[in-house]
């Protein structure tokens, strides 16, 4: 089984298509993960209401204490701080569900950003490559068998004209040739279906 052409053109063709494959899987996978990620900023945003909240209630907890030294009023003083510090508490898990948010949420985009390009890759490169090494195996199967060269200058005959024109007609043509047998002409055209297939007899 090839997994590359024989002839050159088509070999470099295929090359260039696995590095091209190669480059792009690899280049979405960083930029998916390397690199400060605009929703890093908003991770940061949460970070520091976070981070407000808890100083927030710490300093209304210390007041709180402090408030309820008061005699006589002390324990009603200490209420409203300790309510404001809930308060405070509260922003601080605001902050951090917005952490917990954003983190999701870019580990969402980092997968999408490699899966979509990665899988529209495979989606178009894929299939051409297994074709060809399937197609490729068909043909040196066909060209190694029994009749296998007057089956494949049939194929160069009834393909594009093109590559016809470099081999030497006899009397009657190339078709009569082939219909006759001649076996200069059947491998000069089997010879043309495996360059096809970008295969050398």
């Amino acid at each position: 089984m090839l997994l590359y052409a024989q002839t050159p053109a088509r070999r470099n063709r295929q090359i260039l298509a696995d590095l091209i494959a190669a480059v792009v899987a690899a280049g979405a996978g960083w930029f998916a993960l390397a690199g400060p990620h605009p929703l890093q900023r908003r991770g940061e945003a949460g970070r520091k209401v976070e981070s407000a909240g808890e100083g927030f209630a710490s300093a209304l907890d210390d007041a709180g204490e402090t408030a309820s030294d008061v005699p006589l009023v002390g324990g009603l003083l200490k209420k409203p701080f300790r309510s404001a510090a809930d308060a405070g508490t509260g922003l601080a898990d605001a902050g951090q569900s917005l952490q917990d948010a954003v983190s999701q949420l870019a580990t969402l985009v980092a997968v999408v950003l490699i899966v979509v390009p990665v899988a529209f890759v495979l989606l178009v490169w894929l299939p051409l490559r297994l074709r060809w090494i399937r197609r490729s195996a068909t043909v040196r199967s066909l060209y190694d068998g029994p009749g296998g060269a007057d089956l494949l200058a049939l194929r160069a005959l009834t393909g594009p004209p093109g590559d016809l024109r470099a081999i030497p007609a006899p009397a009657g043509g190339l078709a009569d040739g082939w219909r006759r047998g001649d076996q200069q002409v059947i491998a000069a055209l089997s010879e043309i279906a495996l360059r096809r297939a970008g295969l050398r007899p």
